[in-house]
C-alpha cells in the first residue's frame, strides 16, 4: 500500500484536504450490506439527537465490493461539499479486500473495515477481540457469546442491534480496545489490512461521529 494509506487506515482531514471542520457535517455511509451493517448504523443514528442524527446517510447498495467507490462517489455528487464519504465492508473472502481500501483512501473515501467480519467489532463492546481467523467461526462464537448476555438469538436484521450492544457493553472502551488491536499489527509490521486478523477500522468511524455529535 502507498505511504498515505500504509495499514489501511484512514488519513487524518488535514492530510486529505486543507479544509478544517470540526462540527458535524454530513457523512455518507455506504454498504454493500442489506443487514447487519445497515441495522447497525441506521442504530447509531436513531440514537444521537436528530438535528445530528439526521447527517448520517445510510446507503445500501447491491453490488460488488470493489463498486462500493463507485457508488460513494455517485451518492456524493449529491450531497454538500463537506460530507464525509466512507465505504464499510468486511474482509470474509474478498479477494481484492487490500487494494480496495487502498483506492478508496486514495480517492478521500474513509473506509470501515473489519477482518474476518464486523461481528469482531461487536465483540469488542464486551471487552474482547478473539482470535478468530474466518468469519464462520466468528459470526458463530458471537452469536454464542450474544446468546449468554441477552438470552436470545443473535439476528444480523435487528433493528435493534446498536441499542442492545451499547445497553451490555461499553463502546469507549471498545474503542480503546479496536485501536490498540489495530497498533498491535502495525508494530509486528504487517502492512495489508488481510493480513491484520482481527481488526477493524469501524471504530474509527464510530468514534469520529461521536466525538462530533457531543460539540
Amino acid at each position: 500500500m502507498s505511504k498515505g494509506s500504509r495499514n489501511g487506515q484512514r488519513l487524518s482531514r488535514s492530510e486529505r484536504t486543507n479544509r478544517r471542520n470540526p462540527e458535524l457535517g454530513y457523512y455518507l455511509i455506504v454498504t454493500d450490506t442489506e443487514g447487519t451493517e445497515r441495522v447497525y448504523f441506521n442504530g447509531l443514528r436513531d440514537s444521537i439527537k436528530p438535528q445530528i442524527g439526521d447527517k448520517l446517510i445510510i446507503k445500501v447498495v447491491e453490488t460488488k465490493n470493489r463498486n462500493l467507490i463507485k457508488e460513494a462517489k455517485d451518492f456524493l455528487s449529491e450531497l454538500p461539499q463537506y460530507a464525509e464519504p466512507w465505504i464499510v465492508f468486511d474482509r470474509d473472502k474478498v479477494k481484492n479486500f487490500d487494494s480496495i481500501i487502498e483506492n478508496a483512501l486514495n480517492s478521500n473515501i474513509g473506509v470501515a473495515w473489519s477482518n474476518p467480519c464486523i461481528e469482531i467489532w461487536f465483540y469488542a463492546y464486551f471487552g474482547k477481540m478473539p482470535n478468530y481467523q474466518n468469519s464462520t467461526i466468528c459470526c458463530r462464537e458471537f452469536a454464542n457469546e450474544f446468546q449468554k448476555r441477552f438470552n436470545q438469538e443473535y439476528n444480523k436484521t435487528d433493528e435493534r442491534l446498536y441499542l442492545k450492544l451499547i445497553s451490555k457493553g461499553d463502546e469507549e472502551e471498545a474503542i480503546q480496545i479496536a485501536e490498540r488491536k489495530l497498533k498491535e499489527h502495525i508494530n509486528s509490521d504487517k502492512i495489508n489490512p488481510s493480513k491484520m486478523v482481527p481488526a477493524t477500522t469501524v471504530h474509527q468511524l464510530i468514534g469520529e461521529i461521536k466525538r462530533k455529535s457531543r460539540i
